[in-house]
């Protein structure tokens, strides 16, 4: 079955979805689109989020698939790659990604076509040609009154944050006067009554590391949670302190206070940033991570590196957020895809989140991944030196060569070959994942560290590549 216009105009579930269709035809939208040659067509659109959206069609039966939340079925994705297609653009013949590749073999095939949403009867008459809804004017004034109602909110929940940290100082005042080894036994219903008022003063970013607290200080050995609770408690403090004094501390480093605090800045605002950091490059994706939050959001984060050995950040975070209601969807990269792209990194003293600004060609796949030329104690090193441009940095990627997981009486480690540093790994001396690992030398090794515990997600070894589960 052919592509055509009119059956694009028959498969939309109304003009709106049309309509929103249309803005999506600009070619800077979909990095990536390509056909296999066997009447199978996707494509990338880059949407609202971090991560874009992927989409794929079957020309055969004209069956589809967005990773989209949205509940019209087709999409406005869908809708405009058929668009595209229909309209005689260009789709490069290329293999089928994984994903695409996933998606084709756990579909059933029809044996026509996909039924409308509605009986044609009934079903309102979409229009390709239908002029689009012209946009008003705006009125100056009702630009004024709105650019004051943000400033007067904005100041409101400038107020209320500063509240919040005073709150935040009793506390801690409190948590210390009574002693930190009492903690432990009132810390789950301590910090979930904090984090309560933090959220109510606007602060949700310190709302989440105080709820995050006590899950990372039961999972420490019991030797090591004194120092894990000062640290823990400490950076609160200085958070709070730097939050103040914001007016005094550089552009970036007053970036990554708010950041902590709970202000976010809007993708719109980054692309229009003329100060913003861009890094073109060749990148990998070395891990994913998908979990579920507190607040019923779904995170979704992407750890990118550069491969070409290029100037600027040798790595990259995409983070996007999913409400849970919407089920497991969003669009996830796999571990060894690589792309040609340029990132665009939001402010900050040691730039790490990003997003991606244009990508150039399609996903290629990385048989041997070598990371810099870094052994284990270099990465600490580096790792080091940006926690001393922010004392609350937080989980940093630790890339290196040359290593071996150690199985030893306490748990897990990572150690050079030479056996001159070790580093402990989060996972417990059971972990059947990593007893795969155990006395393999690794030529390269990626993890996420914390400070204290190492995270292994991906390493490069003669029986080929691991990768966490």
């Amino acid at each position: 079955m052919t592509l055509t216009l009119a059956k694009v105009e028959e498969l939309a579930p109304d003009q709106g979805s049309i309509d929103a269709a249309r803005k999506l035809l600009k070619p800077s939208l979909w990095p990536t689109i390509a056909q296999d040659g066997q009447a199978l067509i996707w494509g990338e659109c880059q949407g609202s989020g971090s991560l874009p959206y992927r989409v794929v069609v079957s020309e055969v039966d004209l069956a589809y698939k967005c990773s989209c939340p949205s509940r019209k079925f087709p999409c406005k994705h869908t809708l405009a790659l058929m668009w595209m297609r229909a309209d005689g653009k260009s789709f490069g013949t290329a293999e089928r990604p994984d994903w695409v590749a996933e998606w084709l073999s756990r579909r059933r095939p029809s044996s026509g076509a996909r039924p409308a949403a509605l009986p044609a009867e009934d079903k309102p008459r979409a229009s390709l040609q239908a002029a689009p809804v012209e946009e008003e004017v705006p009125d100056p004034k009702a630009l004024a009154r709105a650019a004051a109602q943000r400033e007067r909110l904005r100041q409101e929940r400038e107020a209320s944050v500063l509240a919040g940290l005073d709150d935040l100082d009793r506390w801690l005042q409190d948590q210390v006067e009574r002693g930190l080894a009492a903690f432990q036994g009132m810390a789950v219903d301590q910090c979930r009554l904090l984090a309560r008022r933090l959220i109510d003063a606007k602060a949700h970013g310190l709302a989440a590391r105080v709820e995050q607290l006590p899950a990372g200080l039961f999972a420490m050995p019991d030797e090591e949670r004194g120092d894990f609770l000062v640290q823990r408690l400490g950076e609160l403090f200085l958070i709070a302190e730097a939050y103040r004094r914001q007016a005094g501390l550089p552009p970036a480093l007053a970036a990554d206070v708010r950041l902590a605090v709970g202000w976010t800045m809007t993708k719109e605002a980054l692309f229009a940033d003329p100060d913003a950091l861009r890094q073109r490059g060749r990148w990998m994706v070395l891990a994913t991570v998908n979990e579920v939050q507190p607040d019923k959001l779904r995170r979704l984060e992407t750890w990118f590196g550069r491969v070409d050995g290029g100037e600027g950040p040798r790595f990259a975070l995409m983070v996007d957020f999913i409400p849970v209601s919407v089920g497991n969807t969003g669009t996830v990269y796999a571990p060894g895809e690589c792309l040609e792209a340029e990132m665009l990194f939001y402010p900050s003293s040691v730039p790490l989140r990003a997003i991606i600004a244009e990508q150039a060609g399609r996903m290629e796949r990385i048989e041997a991944w070598q990371p810099p030329a870094d052994d284990l104690p270099a990465a600490i090193e580096d790792y080091e030196a940006h926690l001393a441009r922010k004392p609350w940095l937080g989980d940093w990627p630790i890339a290196a060569r040359d290593a071996v997981v150690v199985r030893m009486p306490g748990g897990a480690v990572l150690a050079t070959l030479q056996g001159d540093m070790a580093l402990p790994l989060r996972a417990g001396p059971g972990d059947d994942a990593l007893e795969a690992l155990a006395g393999i030398a690794c030529s390269a090794v990626f993890g996420i560290w914390d400070g204290h515990r190492l995270e292994l997600k991906l390493a490069e070894t003669p029986l080929g590549r691991w990768i966490a589960g």
